[in-house]
């Protein structure tokens, strides 16, 4: 018997120490998440961010690295990344990999702590609108007061986040002249006076050794497929380009036959950038809605008179696409390329395949109504040239003539002719016949 009861002991006593070994294991194991920031700053990538930070939360998470290498987007996506970040109680940690530039500087702010790669460069953040042109008064005031308000949120000193932003801030020890943005190098960024980087660092392992977490479990996200169609599609460069093509594809379709590629092409693209701008945020379904109801419009304008419903089409259609976007003015940009890209293939296609092209000819009248086309608007009554009348009025210089038991009108070669006078008929055009009278009975041409 206690041979028995000494072997269950000895085997409580090995199960124990089999299992310590996992329990350290576990309790080790606390879970990073290495989210990468990189091409442009768009709402597409917020919704990424999101989604990352909730599977992160969810897992028990307590640090988030993002791998930031970007030159900058839209500045309100990067205003929301920013909410994102200050809303989360984890600990954020950016590791600038080269680049974060203008929104990405914003972002990396935004952070518990920074590192950057001895490369690295962070700031330039100036707002620049669809046009290329620096940003009014109204929209770089707001920008300078979220730079220096990211700053602010990590305890770092506002002044350089402002000089990034703004370039009247004169700082001559980091090479920002009056006039000139502020851009700092991994080395001035780390600067005690700057106090902007915790650490310069050659590779993410290194940030991991320096933050104690070199034993963490590394869980990297990436971009589900719906959120890379979300990030492409509301790209800055992307939006212009796919209304172009759907302009430029709706027009091509007027003028061919039946319903083929071009058309295909443009509805595939109105798809393309509602469905990415739904899944990024940007979108409603109520814009959607009143994109088919102005399309449902166009479309009946074909099938009855007046105009009205192609015109509150159309403007639907242009009001939905702006409201689909995050900046209501790069969207005006974007619809007036778009615009622009479609007269102008309009007017390439009216000049060289018009005639060839023939849809449109039940809406746009494409045949002249020439002689040369066998259209005539009187007939010419060229067998009476040379033929004697008796006007039967006085020619005033119009009046009337019988010619051989007919009435016709007429009207004199210039001058008077009275009642009862012999006229000949000396040229026919159209409906106009011109007489001249006859000095004496029975003179002919």
């Amino acid at each position: 018997m206690r041979k028995m009861i000494g072997t269950f002991l000895l085997f409580i006593l090995f199960l124990s120490a089999i299992s310590i070994p996992f329990a350290n294991t576990d309790a080790a194991a606390e879970k990073v998440y290495h989210v990468k920031i990189d091409e442009a700053v768009e709402k597409g990538l917020y919704a990424y961010l999101k989604r990352s930070f909730n599977e992160a939360k969810d897992a028990g998470a307590e640090t988030i690295i993002l791998e930031i290498d970007t030159l900058g987007g839209h500045t309100d996506a990067a205003g929301k990344i920013g909410q994102l970040m200050q809303d989360s109680d984890m600990e954020i940690i950016a590791y600038i990999n080269y680049r974060a530039i203008s929104a990405g500087a914003l972002i990396a702010l935004y952070a518990d702590k920074i590192y950057m790669s001895p490369n690295g460069v962070m700031g330039a953040s100036q707002v620049i609108v669809a046009s290329g042109n620096a940003a009014d008064e109204k929209a770089q005031s707001l920008w300078v007061a979220e730079m220096i308000n990211a700053a602010k949120s990590h305890g770092r000193k506002t002044i350089y986040a402002e000089a990034m932003a703004e370039p009247s801030i004169h700082l001559p020890n980091y090479r920002a002249k009056a006039g000139q943005l502020l851009t700092l190098t991994a080395n001035e960024a780390a600067e005690p006076e700057v106090g902007y980087s915790d650490g310069t660092v050659s590779s993410f392992q290194e940030v991991l050794e320096l933050n104690n977490l070199e034993n963490a479990e590394i869980v990297k996200t990436n971009v589900s497929f719906t959120e890379g169609i979300a990030r492409f599609v509301t790209h800055p460069i992307v939006v212009p380009i796919l209304l172009s093509i759907a302009g430029l594809g709706l027009v091509v379709e007027l003028y061919s036959p039946g319903f083929g590629v071009p058309g295909t092409m443009a509805l595939s693209a109105l798809l393309l950038f509602f469905f990415g701008h739904l899944i990024a945020g940007l979108a409603g379904y109520e814009t959607l809605i009143l994109f088919i109801i102005g399309l449902g419009l166009v479309v009946l304008e074909f099938f009855i008179a007046g105009g009205i419903a192609g015109v509150i089409g159309s403007v639907a259609i242009v009001v939905s696409i702006i409201l689909a976007g995050a900046n209501p003015m790069f969207m005006a940009y974007s619809v007036l390329i778009a615009i622009a890209v479609a007269v102008s293939g309009m007017v390439i296609i009216m000049k060289f395949f018009g005639r060839k092209l023939h849809l449109l000819n039940k809406v746009v009248l494409m045949d002249s109504t020439d002689t040369e086309s066998g259209y005539v608007s009187n007939v010419n009554r060229f067998e009476l040239l040379g033929k004697n009348a008796i006007t039967i009025t006085p020619l005033r210089p119009s009046g009337t003539v019988d010619m051989e038991g007919e009435r016709i009108d007429v009207v004199s070669q210039g001058s008077y002719i009275g009642r009862g006078k012999h006229v000949i008929i000396v040229k026919v055009e159209g409906s106009r016949i011109v007489v001249r009278e006859l000095k004496e009975k029975g003179e002919n041409e």
